[in-house]
Protein backbone atom coordinates (compact mmCIF):
# COMPACT_ATOMS: atom_id res chain seq x y z
CA UNK A 1 0.00 0.00 0.00
CA UNK A 2 1.40 3.78 -1.07
CA UNK A 3 0.71 4.55 2.62
CA UNK A 4 2.64 3.04 3.88
CA UNK A 5 5.50 4.01 1.19
CA UNK A 6 4.45 7.37 1.78
CA UNK A 7 5.26 6.89 5.41
CA UNK A 8 8.84 5.59 5.17
CA UNK A 9 9.83 8.53 2.56
CA UNK A 10 8.98 10.75 5.11
CA UNK A 11 11.01 9.66 7.49
CA UNK A 12 13.72 8.98 4.72
CA UNK A 13 13.23 12.78 4.00
CA UNK A 14 13.16 13.46 8.32
CA UNK A 15 16.46 11.54 8.50
CA UNK A 16 17.90 13.39 5.50
CA UNK A 17 17.06 16.98 6.56
CA UNK A 18 18.65 16.48 10.54
CA UNK A 19 21.45 14.05 9.60
CA UNK A 20 23.18 16.38 6.67
CA UNK A 21 22.46 19.44 8.39
CA UNK A 22 23.86 18.96 11.62
CA UNK A 23 26.05 21.94 11.84
CA UNK A 24 23.13 24.13 11.05
CA UNK A 25 21.00 22.60 13.27
CA UNK A 26 23.26 23.24 16.31
CA UNK A 27 23.89 26.94 15.27
CA UNK A 28 20.26 27.52 15.09
CA UNK A 29 19.45 26.01 18.48
CA UNK A 30 22.16 28.05 19.78
CA UNK A 31 20.73 30.93 18.52
CA UNK A 32 17.59 30.06 20.68
CA UNK A 33 19.17 29.72 23.59
CA UNK A 34 21.37 32.69 23.47
CA UNK A 35 18.16 34.71 22.98
CA UNK A 36 16.44 32.86 25.84
CA UNK A 37 19.78 33.72 27.89
CA UNK A 38 19.88 37.24 27.34
CA UNK A 39 15.81 37.49 27.75
CA UNK A 40 15.71 38.09 23.70
CA UNK A 41 12.78 37.59 21.81
CA UNK A 42 12.17 34.28 19.35
CA UNK A 43 9.43 34.47 16.60
CA UNK A 44 8.04 31.88 14.08
CA UNK A 45 6.30 32.64 10.68
CA UNK A 46 4.58 30.81 7.68
CA UNK A 47 2.44 31.58 5.53
CA UNK A 48 -0.92 29.46 4.70
CA UNK A 49 0.05 25.36 5.77
CA UNK A 50 4.25 26.40 6.56
CA UNK A 51 2.53 28.58 9.42
CA UNK A 52 1.36 25.08 11.08
CA UNK A 53 5.07 25.28 11.90
CA UNK A 54 4.05 28.34 14.44
CA UNK A 55 1.10 26.92 15.76
CA UNK A 56 2.78 23.76 16.33
CA UNK A 57 5.54 25.21 19.08
CA UNK A 58 3.89 27.99 20.87
CA UNK A 59 2.02 27.35 23.83
CA UNK A 60 2.51 23.88 23.56
CA UNK A 61 2.82 20.94 26.31
CA UNK A 62 6.90 20.43 26.41
CA UNK A 63 8.02 23.38 24.33
CA UNK A 64 9.20 26.80 25.01
CA UNK A 65 7.47 28.95 26.65
CA UNK A 66 8.79 32.14 25.09
CA UNK A 67 8.49 30.56 20.95
CA UNK A 68 6.14 33.74 19.62
CA UNK A 69 4.05 33.19 16.53
CA UNK A 70 3.47 36.06 14.27
CA UNK A 71 -0.15 34.73 13.20
CA UNK A 72 -1.59 37.41 10.42
CA UNK A 73 -5.43 36.81 9.93
CA UNK A 74 -4.86 36.83 5.73
CA UNK A 75 -2.63 34.03 6.04
CA UNK A 76 -4.56 31.26 8.24
CA UNK A 77 -5.85 28.43 7.26
CA UNK A 78 -9.45 30.02 8.34
CA UNK A 79 -9.11 32.46 5.57
CA UNK A 80 -11.85 32.18 3.08
CA UNK A 81 -12.23 32.29 0.39
CA UNK A 82 -8.51 30.01 0.93
CA UNK A 83 -7.24 30.76 -2.22
CA UNK A 84 -7.14 34.45 -1.00
CA UNK A 85 -3.75 33.14 0.89
CA UNK A 86 -1.65 32.71 -2.23
CA UNK A 87 -2.33 36.52 -3.05
CA UNK A 88 -1.97 38.47 0.02
CA UNK A 89 1.61 36.56 0.48
CA UNK A 90 2.95 38.17 -2.97
CA UNK A 91 2.28 41.73 -1.87
CA UNK A 92 4.82 44.08 -1.05
CA UNK A 93 4.35 45.86 2.42
CA UNK A 94 2.83 43.42 4.18
CA UNK A 95 6.25 41.62 5.37
CA UNK A 96 7.52 45.53 6.60
CA UNK A 97 4.49 45.80 8.50
CA UNK A 98 4.48 42.69 10.76
CA UNK A 99 7.60 42.98 11.48
CA UNK A 100 7.67 46.91 12.92
CA UNK A 101 4.19 45.95 14.45
CA UNK A 102 5.54 43.17 16.50
CA UNK A 103 8.89 45.09 17.76
CA UNK A 104 11.35 43.26 16.83
CA UNK A 105 14.23 44.42 17.42
CA UNK A 106 18.05 43.36 17.85
CA UNK A 107 19.30 40.20 19.44
CA UNK A 108 15.83 38.96 18.24
CA UNK A 109 15.55 35.81 16.74
CA UNK A 110 13.07 35.20 13.96
CA UNK A 111 12.65 31.66 12.28
CA UNK A 112 10.69 32.10 8.99
CA UNK A 113 8.95 28.61 7.32
CA UNK A 114 8.66 28.66 4.03
CA UNK A 115 8.89 25.33 1.45
CA UNK A 116 9.45 27.07 -2.02
CA UNK A 117 10.85 30.57 -0.35
CA UNK A 118 9.75 32.18 -3.49
CA UNK A 119 6.79 34.56 -2.26
CA UNK A 120 7.34 38.37 -0.91
CA UNK A 121 5.87 38.47 2.30
CA UNK A 122 8.74 35.76 3.83
CA UNK A 123 11.16 37.44 1.96
CA UNK A 124 10.24 41.04 2.89
CA UNK A 125 10.19 39.80 6.59
CA UNK A 126 13.66 38.29 6.23
CA UNK A 127 15.55 41.79 4.69
CA UNK A 128 13.38 43.91 7.42
CA UNK A 129 14.08 42.14 10.40
CA UNK A 130 17.64 41.96 9.42
CA UNK A 131 17.66 45.54 9.35
CA UNK A 132 16.70 45.90 12.81
CA UNK A 133 19.65 43.07 13.94
CA UNK A 134 17.39 40.11 14.10
CA UNK A 135 18.91 36.64 13.39
CA UNK A 136 16.98 35.25 10.71
CA UNK A 137 16.56 31.53 10.53
CA UNK A 138 14.97 29.76 6.95
CA UNK A 139 13.06 26.86 6.86
CA UNK A 140 12.69 25.60 3.59
CA UNK A 141 13.14 23.07 0.88
CA UNK A 142 16.49 23.95 -1.64
CA UNK A 143 15.83 22.23 -4.13
CA UNK A 144 12.30 23.67 -4.76
CA UNK A 145 12.96 27.27 -4.18
CA UNK A 146 16.32 26.74 -5.90
CA UNK A 147 13.97 25.40 -9.50
CA UNK A 148 11.66 28.76 -9.32
CA UNK A 149 12.54 31.82 -9.68
CA UNK A 150 11.32 34.78 -7.19
CA UNK A 151 8.03 36.89 -6.94
CA UNK A 152 9.71 39.60 -4.08
CA UNK A 153 10.55 42.76 -5.39
CA UNK A 154 14.30 42.67 -5.03
CA UNK A 155 14.43 39.18 -6.94
CA UNK A 156 15.64 37.15 -3.85
CA UNK A 157 14.43 34.05 -2.39
CA UNK A 158 14.01 33.08 1.28
CA UNK A 159 17.18 31.07 0.92
CA UNK A 160 19.38 34.08 -0.19
CA UNK A 161 18.51 36.64 2.58
CA UNK A 162 18.25 34.98 5.76
CA UNK A 163 21.43 34.27 8.39
CA UNK A 164 20.81 30.90 8.35
CA UNK A 165 19.25 27.99 6.15
CA UNK A 166 17.72 24.84 7.48
CA UNK A 167 17.30 22.63 4.27
CA UNK A 168 14.07 19.99 4.73
CA UNK A 169 15.04 18.09 1.71
CA UNK A 170 11.82 18.52 0.10
CA UNK A 171 10.99 18.15 -4.01
CA UNK A 172 9.92 20.36 -5.87
CA UNK A 173 6.24 21.02 -5.35
CA UNK A 174 6.60 19.17 -1.81
CA UNK A 175 4.69 16.57 -2.94
CA UNK A 176 6.60 13.16 -3.00
CA UNK A 177 4.82 10.36 -3.79
CA UNK A 178 3.67 9.26 -7.54
CA UNK A 179 0.81 6.91 -8.03
CA UNK A 180 0.02 4.91 -11.37
CA UNK A 181 -2.81 6.22 -13.06
CA UNK A 182 -2.24 10.03 -11.58
CA UNK A 183 -0.06 12.68 -13.14
CA UNK A 184 -0.27 14.74 -10.28
CA UNK A 185 2.40 13.84 -7.18
CA UNK A 186 0.49 13.68 -3.91
CA UNK A 187 1.99 13.02 -0.54
CA UNK A 188 3.50 16.50 0.60
CA UNK A 189 6.51 16.35 3.36
CA UNK A 190 7.06 19.62 3.97
CA UNK A 191 4.69 19.51 7.29
CA UNK A 192 5.93 16.26 9.04
CA UNK A 193 9.25 17.18 8.22
CA UNK A 194 9.53 20.70 9.61
CA UNK A 195 7.60 19.83 12.96
CA UNK A 196 10.18 17.45 13.52
CA UNK A 197 12.99 19.52 12.75
CA UNK A 198 11.64 22.71 15.05
CA UNK A 199 11.01 20.38 17.64
CA UNK A 200 14.21 18.75 17.68
CA UNK A 201 16.02 22.60 17.37
CA UNK A 202 14.05 23.17 20.74
CA UNK A 203 15.44 20.01 22.26
CA UNK A 204 18.88 20.78 21.51
CA UNK A 205 17.93 24.44 22.88
CA UNK A 206 16.63 23.50 26.16
CA UNK A 207 20.25 21.07 26.30
CA UNK A 208 22.20 23.63 26.36
CA UNK A 209 20.32 25.98 28.46
CA UNK A 210 20.65 22.77 31.17
CA UNK A 211 24.62 22.75 30.23
CA UNK A 212 24.32 26.44 30.90
CA UNK A 213 22.62 26.29 33.80
CA UNK A 214 19.58 27.93 33.19
CA UNK A 215 16.04 26.63 33.87
CA UNK A 216 14.63 26.74 30.48
CA UNK A 217 11.44 27.90 30.38
CA UNK A 218 9.58 24.37 29.32
CA UNK A 219 5.53 24.48 29.26
CA UNK A 220 4.24 21.28 31.62
CA UNK A 221 0.96 20.08 30.14
CA UNK A 222 -2.07 21.87 31.44
CA UNK A 223 -3.66 18.66 31.88
CA UNK A 224 -1.61 17.42 34.54
CA UNK A 225 -2.05 18.41 37.72
CA UNK A 226 1.41 20.04 38.54
CA UNK A 227 0.98 21.58 35.09
CA UNK A 228 -0.99 24.80 36.38
CA UNK A 229 1.21 26.27 38.85
CA UNK A 230 4.56 25.25 36.95
CA UNK A 231 3.00 27.25 34.10
CA UNK A 232 1.73 30.06 35.28
CA UNK A 233 5.95 30.17 37.18
CA UNK A 234 7.06 30.36 33.39
CA UNK A 235 4.55 32.99 31.96
CA UNK A 236 5.53 35.30 34.91
CA UNK A 237 9.28 34.40 34.79
CA UNK A 238 9.26 35.52 31.01
CA UNK A 239 6.25 38.02 30.49
CA UNK A 240 8.20 40.34 29.06
CA UNK A 241 9.12 37.93 26.21
CA UNK A 242 5.65 36.23 25.83
CA UNK A 243 3.20 37.72 23.53
CA UNK A 244 0.79 35.34 22.48
CA UNK A 245 -0.95 36.15 25.91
Amino acid sequence: MQGSAYIDRVSEVMHKAWDTQTEVLDQVSGAIADAIERKSNVYVFGCSHAGILAEEVFYRTGGLAILNPIFFPGFALNTRPITMTSQLERLPGIGRILVEEHKLKAGDVLIIHSVSGRNTVPVEMAGEARKKGVFTVAITSLAYSSSVTSRAPNGKRLFEVCDLVVDNCGVPGDAAMKLEGLPEAIGPTSTAVGTALINGIVIEAVEKLIARGIVPPVFMSANLDAGGAHNAKMFEEYADNIFYM
